[in-house]
């Protein structure tokens, strides 16, 4: 059981179907669908991990996290949209993140910080060596994100030894296509916050977006290998936990 209380949030896994709904509600809520829930095939086999504002009771950030081993990628949420062969080469469990959600209406940076203290402390409990996910930018239109792909080509590709192949049939080949030099300051102006803390961390991406209609979005695979951590923001990270 994972639980931290960090001043103006706490950070707890759900334990009843009350908590999962409230989670479900404000994902389908920043997705775009609002007065219903958003569920899946995958909620059930996954931790859900809930924020709260302490004051007030709000839900202000959820995510879930589920382990997997090499062999057990096929049965993850990325695989879908994802060839992930390579990735399963990759020795030591492995953590998919998903779902991840802030509430619109909070902008405050430090709920992703918690998330993170609790993405930390789940890591170390069990001496995860990757955390993988597909990150997502609102839409689906690539022309007011081009800056952004272009600086994941620049500098944030993934290794060739788990970089993911292409899936799905709908994708943006943003390394292929872009010939652009990117203008660093819109990239990360562009760039979505988790993807940003990935990439701050250490974090690679596939060389192509995957079109995603029915959330509304595009996402990139997004691996973070734990021993690509800077020594200094494991410090910080940990100081959280």
């Amino acid at each position: 059981m994972i639980y931290l209380d960090k001043g103006r949030y706490d950070v707890q896994q759900a334990k009843t179907q009350s908590d999962l709904d409230a989670a479900q509600v404000l994902r389908a809520q920043c997705f775009g669908r609002p007065h219903t829930n958003d569920i899946d095939a995958y909620d059930t086999a996954a931790t859900h991990m809930l924020v709260h504002d302490v004051a007030s009771g709000t839900l202000v950030c959820c995510f879930r996290i589920s382990l997997l081993t090499g062999e057990r990628l096929t049965q993850s949420y990325s695989a879908q949209f994802y060839e992930l062969s390579a990735l399963s080469a990759c020795k030591g469990p492995m953590m998919e993140l998903g779902r991840f959600c802030v509430h619109p209406d909070w902008h405050d940076p430090d709920i992703l910080r918690v998330a993170w203290a609790a993405m930390t402390a789940a890591v170390d409990k069990v001496g995860v060596q990757m955390i993988f996910g597909c990150a997502s930018f609102a839409g689906v239109e690539t022309e007011q994100y081009l800056d952004a792909f272009a600086m994941l080509k620049a500098r944030y590709l993934a290794p060739k030894r788990w970089l993911p192949q292409v899936k799905s049939p709908d994708v943006f080949r943003f390394a292929a296509k872009l010939r652009r030099k990117p203008d660093a300051k819109k990239g990360m102006l562009r760039m979505p916050p988790l993807l940003r803390s990935y990439l701050m961390m250490g974090g690679r991406v596939s060389d192509h977006a995957v079109v995603d209609r029915q959330m509304g979005t595009l996402h990139v695979f997004t691996g973070l290998e734990i021993g690509a951590i800077p020594v200094e923001r494991k410090r910080l990270l940990r100081a959280l936990v």
